[in-house]
């Protein structure tokens, strides 16, 4: 009797949700645990949305609507484009998905047949290398480091297409180093692509959380040609503080948002109606709540920066954007620890911090980068300083006076 399909062996479970876990499963035998794992905001969902949820369970909306969303969702949704990104679309170049990680499944699916190559920077968001493979894809990394600002150049991405490239990955802000491209670099990118016949997939999930002035551009905005070329993945979940509302979004050429439609119907159809009536009013009402959330992270990330690169054998670049921080560890890697084990890799760093100090983090190897670690800093300051403590004696222990 057959087991499972080949294709299984593609997927590897999400790194991250295996920390979170483990570290929900410590908390539940009574540790004190500090979860810098998951990448969720500590915040309620504003008051506005959810109260639009609830009128439109008083007001009967309850039934399955259009696979692809609801009509004024998408109105919603286009006029946001419009007004945040200066990007004009239709109804039928918007689809509504169940969350931002399900626009990008199924834009690989609409577009990756078996052998196809699909360029993605490390580090990267765990599921893009997962997701590509499932449909026979190869996904090839162009890695970056902290020396580059964990960004690529147009002339890496130039050296790297092949005539099995069909699309280039962009997160911008990245998931997990924060990392932002600046309009004259997505520029470059844009044109290699535009000019190799490459698209563009573009994860704009954290684009308004952001500190210093930076201000996110939309590749596709840059041009008729990056409008064409691009699709676009974002979603409710990360700006308004809806992870569990399971709602995203994908922008792009009517044909492929076609492809994914067609998909969407024989699996999952519609998004919770419900869901779809709160990001109406996410999307349309007040976004003061986004301004507040990101005046926090950007303390927190403050601290955070400081803290780190206050440590021996640590440094971190101070991230433009996300919740993350991805410090270098490099400093740390090899020493033996006073419990016993030696840390050679950050996936031993991240359990060891976590078995033995209560902190839960995510190693760089599961974002394609050794040597370092990502911390997710969308939780209280509290905790913030209460995990950076914690953190501090496991990097005292394995230093021992060296530094």
């Amino acid at each position: 009797m057959k087991q499972l399909a080949q294709r299984m062996n593609a997927i590897q479970p999400s790194p991250t949700l295996v920390i979170d876990a483990r570290a929900k499963e410590l908390k539940a035998q009574g540790k004190n645990v500090i979860n810098f794992g998951v990448g969720e905001p500590d915040f309620e969902t504003p008051a506005h949305i959810r109260e639009a949820a609830k009128r439109a369970i008083d007001e009967g909306k309850t039934r399955y609507t259009p696979v692809a969303g609801t009509v004024s969702l998408k109105k919603t949704v286009m006029e946001k484009l419009r007004r945040e990104n200066n990007l004009h679309y239709t109804t039928d170049e918007i689809i509504i998905t169940n969350g931002g990680k399900h626009a990008l499944f199924q834009i690989f699916m609409a577009l990756v047949d078996e052998g196809d190559e699909v360029i993605v920077p490390s580090p990267y968001w765990v599921s893009y290398p997962d997701q590509i493979r499932v449909f026979g894809g190869r996904p090839v990394i162009i890695p970056t480091t902290d020396k580059t600002n964990f960004k690529i150049t147009s002339a890496e991405l130039e050296a790297t297409i092949t005539n099995k490239t069909i699309a280039f990955v962009l997160n911008s802000p990245s998931n997990p180093t924060g990392a932002a491209y600046h309009p004259d670099e997505l520029r470059a990118l844009a044109a290699v692509c535009q000019n190799k016949g490459v698209y563009i997939i573009s994860d704009e999930i954290y684009e308004h959380i952001v500190f210093d002035d930076f201000s996110v551009t939309s590749i596709a905005s840059l041009s008729p040609q990056s409008k064409q070329m691009t699709i676009i993945a974002n979603g409710a979940s990360k700006c308004y503080a809806m992870t569990g509302w399971r709602m995203g979004f994908a922008a792009g050429p009517a044909h492929i948002i076609s492809a994914m439609s067609k998909a969407q119907g024989q699996s999952t159809s519609n998004v919770c109606s419900i869901t779809q009536a709160a990001c109406e009013e996410a999307y349309g009402g007040p976004q003061q709540a986004i301004k507040e959330m990101v005046c926090a992270f950007q303390e927190r990330r403050d601290h955070i920066v400081a803290a780190l690169n206050r440590l021996p054998g640590v440094t971190c670049k101070q991230p433009k954007g996300a919740f993350y921080v991805f410090p270098n560890i490099s400093g740390l890697m090899g020493r033996q620890t006073s419990r016993g084990p030696k840390l050679n890799t950050s996936q031993e760093f991240c359990m060891h911090l976590l078995e033995e100090y209560g902190v839960a983090t995510v190693p760089g190897s599961a974002f394609g980068c050794e040597n370092y670690f990502r911390i997710s800093y969308a939780t209280s300051l509290e905790e913030i300083k209460e995990g950076m403590n914690r953190i501090s004696q496991l990097v005292q222990d394995l230093t021992k006076g060296h530094f």
